[in-house]
């Protein structure tokens, strides 16, 4: 990139811009002499298919903007006569156009039995995980529960969803059982009614979600699982597709994951294909 320098915009910006730039001018002259003039279409084009293709849609996003916005800068110096800019190819917001990644059920088992229920930490952090597994909850659901959000004579656990919304949901055997081992052996005693505690000073609830990824990203490690993200949702996504390849309607997951909106939910269909031709309708014509 000799004699090409990026000042216009923000800082912010010209940190984001800058990487794609660079990365553009290295495809299409590697280590030679960078010479704009020479720039055509197909670069351009080139490029982005080459750039995008394992890219999440903000990130993508982020490339095409930023190569449009060069490109009419340098048009605007008069480094090049063509309106590349315009061969930039648009990402396509399309709804529904990621499939949730979603740990598989066999490395939800792995994953637990890996926990040393034995220690206290240990204890807690299966119990946490378990309820992330079976209930299908939040990371912020998980941290947030309170000590008389259980009811134990009735089975039910209230979770406080987003805003403020809370949902009576029934407690899996196997989570309550993990709960009411971690309550009486390991829970720090103190007067903070969140459910799970922190195991270092100062003792208290967790603050935020972020702690309880921390938690994941080390059991995951430790248990060896090379697993499709490294955050909480995926025990999410991963119940909501086992309750799809179970035969549950979309109506009946979007009640358990706490949706407001069936569109939320039917990103869950793509997951498994021959359910989503369950809701497909009959071709015009097609004999019935």
């Amino acid at each position: 990139m000799s004699g090409i320098c990026i000042t216009r915009g923000s800082g912010q910006t010209i940190i984001n811009y800058r990487p794609v730039v660079r990365d553009f001018l290295n495809f299409r002259f590697t280590d030679g002499e960078v010479s704009l003039a020479q720039l055509r279409a197909v670069d351009v084009t080139d490029f982005v298919q080459k750039a995008i293709s394992r890219l999440n849609m903000r990130r993508a996003k982020i490339i095409t903007t930023a190569l449009r916005s060069f490109l009419s800068y340098v048009r605007f110096r008069g480094d090049i006569t063509s309106d590349l800019a315009a061969a930039v190819p648009i990402v396509a917001n399309w709804s529904l156009s990621s499939i949730p990644r979603a740990i598989g059920r066999d490395e939800v088992t792995r994953l637990l039995a890996s926990i040393d229920r034995d220690t206290p930490v240990g204890c807690r952090d299966y119990a946490m995980i378990l309820a992330l597994a079976r209930l299908g909850l939040r990371s912020s659901e998980v941290v947030s529960l309170e000590l008389d959000d259980i009811d134990w004579v009735a089975g039910q656990i209230r979770v406080r969803g987003k805003n403020g919304q809370r949902n009576d949901l029934p407690l899996p055997a196997d989570v309550g059982e993990a709960i009411s081992d971690y309550l009486p052996k390991a829970r720090p005693r103190n007067a903070d009614r969140r459910v799970f505690l922190r195991d270092k000073a100062p003792i208290r609830g967790s603050k935020g979600p972020s702690g309880l990824g921390s938690i994941i990203r080390r059991s995951l490690k430790r248990a060896g699982i090379e697993s499709p993200t490294k955050g909480t949702h995926q025990f999410r996504h991963g119940l909501a597709s086992e309750m799809l390849r179970g035969g549950a309607s979309l109506g009946e997951i979007g009640e358990v994951l706490g949706h407001r909106h069936l569109q939320t939910t039917a990103i869950y269909a793509k997951v498994d294909l021959d359910a989503l031709r369950t809701l497909a309708l009959p071709w015009p014509g097609e004999a019935q």
